[in-house]
């Protein structure tokens, strides 16, 4: 990989790395868990934005700063000291506030391979923006919930509906109604994770991961991850159909599909196209 580059200076609860082609966001508020409130949302909003408009960014990793917690959710003291604003409606609803993450993926529109580092505690809209992402890896000292109901909350940052999507509906019910904690290797063996790594080792795992997909064309992989996403709750011959899905036409009109069996049959490394020179 190149060397790292990092971006501090605009934001001030999350941190910004760029790593070759690979983007690293770290909320950095480990004093409260790394919980969000409304500034440390449009600060990942914002990051975002520049995952999804950087060309040379392929593969993006969201991770917490520390060892505590990966993103213990909504911020409920910060909450609490603004029960009057939120009552008046002058502030923000924190229930919507993950930084678009957790927005259903054809309004979210980032088709970029996303990796979850969980180092600890995924609570919450945690939980719920790991969820979000692509591929979870998770240290073995990590724990998850959506403990909202305990709260007088719904997990409706998309865990009510993501959950029963991805688990048997009596387990996803049986976590959501109750809130309670799984640990990691629980994660694992529903479905939920896709690796359990020891602690202080999820970064590292996760920079595996993306290095992995950095093998293949970037075109095809945001064209799976396209087709995949916006085709899972479309009939199957419904979903088949590649001409909806622009990623998938922009992959069929690149050079790549050509250029993979090629660069096998000659026993070489394919060059992909670059994102730069999409059509």
């Amino acid at each position: 990989m190149q060397g790292t580059t990092a971006d501090r200076s605009s934001y001030q609860f999350i941190r910004y790395e760029v790593d070759g082609r690979v983007a690293v966001i770290t909320i950095d508020r480990p004093a409260v868990l790394n919980a969000i409130h409304p500034p440390a949302s449009e600060e990942l909003r914002d990051a975002w934005r520049r995952v999804r408009e950087d060309d040379e960014v392929w593969v993006a990793i969201l991770t917490g700063a520390g060892d505590r917690a990966f993103c213990a959710g909504m911020d409920l003291k910060w909450a609490a000291a603004h029960a009057d604003e939120r009552r008046r409606g002058t502030t923000p609803d924190l229930s919507v506030h993950f930084g678009g993450l957790v927005d259903a993926p054809s309004r979210f529109n980032l088709w970029k391979p996303v990796i979850a580092a969980v180092n600890g505690v995924a609570a919450g809209g945690g939980w719920e923006m790991a969820l979000a992402c692509d591929i979870i890896v998770a240290a073995e000292t990590a724990r998850f919930a959506c403990p909202e109901v305990r709260r007088g909350l719904i997990a409706g940052a998309g865990g009510v509906h993501r959950l029963p999507r991805m688990l048997p509906r009596k387990v996803a019910m049986g976590l959501l109604l109750t809130g309670r904690f799984i640990t990691a290797q629980e994660a694992y063996r529903l479905g939920l994770v896709n690796e359990v790594v020891p602690a202080g080792q999820a970064l590292a795992a996760a920079r595996r991961w993306a290095a992995e997909i950095l093998e293949a064309s970037p075109l095809a992989v945001q064209a799976t991850k396209q087709a995949a996403l916006l085709g899972l709750d479309r009939p199957l011959d419904e979903a088949i159909d590649e001409r909806q899905y622009p990623a998938v036409r922009r992959l069929r009109a690149s050079e790549d599909p050509i250029e993979g069996p090629l660069a096998f049959a000659e026993k070489r490394q394919p060059r992909w196209t670059p994102l730069s020179t999409r059509a």
